[in-house]
């Protein structure tokens, strides 16, 4: 060690820079070691639900390495003294930026396939009462898109609830789904009318 420092003195090297940049180096393989196998553990789990190609997978894995490898240039650069003050506050806002767009495409994605696993297994049918448990908010199931089901209260107002929210909580269910009338669920006001003319005709005859 000392004789490393001796030969890297007269070319005026800092040692301790060179040794600092061979940890940040050798701290970025192993990150970027775990990281791929946590990413690749990650995608299997979302496959199962959501079809994933292999250059997908691969795109995402290298974009996660190529952050890495930035931010360990970026810490090396700073090390040797290169001022990199306005580069991080440009990648820390892009970061911010592109992390609030993941968010947003994760949670439509995850509402969207909440969707189609209560058309899939219908825990519950329009016209029921669906109470979420434990905060007890209740109502009932109106409608449903593949974002939000509509649950409306006693008092009239209807709450909006995200699909996936039904996969995160337990819910109670209660009541009788709604009749259907060629295919379509009845409205109250369509029911009525449907008993409405029922009676009629058994008056009559």
């Amino acid at each position: 060690m000392n004789g490393a420092h001796h030969w890297l003195s007269p070319s005026d090297i800092n040692f301790g820079a060179v040794l600092a940049t061979a940890i940040i180096l050798a701290v970025a393989a192993a990150v970027i070691a775990l990281l791929n196998r946590y990413i690749w553990k990650l995608l299997d789990s979302v496959e199962r639900h959501l079809s994933i190609s292999y250059e997908t997978s691969m795109m995402i894995t290298r974009s996660a390495a190529a952050a890495v490898w930035i931010v360990a240039v970026m810490l090396i650069l700073n090390l040797w003294g290169i001022g990199m003050s306005g580069l991080w506050t440009l990648l820390a806002s892009t970061a911010a930026v592109v992390g609030v767009g993941f968010l947003a495409i994760w949670s439509t994605i995850s509402n969207i396939t909440a969707s189609l696993f209560l058309t899939v297994w219908r825990p519950f049918h329009l016209g029921q009462t669906v109470e979420i448990l434990p905060e007890g908010v209740k109502g009932r199931a109106v409608s449903r898109d593949m974002m939000f089901t509509a649950l409306r209260e006693e008092s009239g107002s209807t709450l909006q609830i995200p699909n996936n929210l039904f996969f995160q909580k337990m819910f109670r269910v209660s009541g009788i789904a709604e009749t259907l009338h060629h295919g379509y669920p009845e409205s109250g006001s369509h029911a009525k009318d449907s008993e409405a003319a029922a009676k009629d005709l058994s008056a009559g005859g």
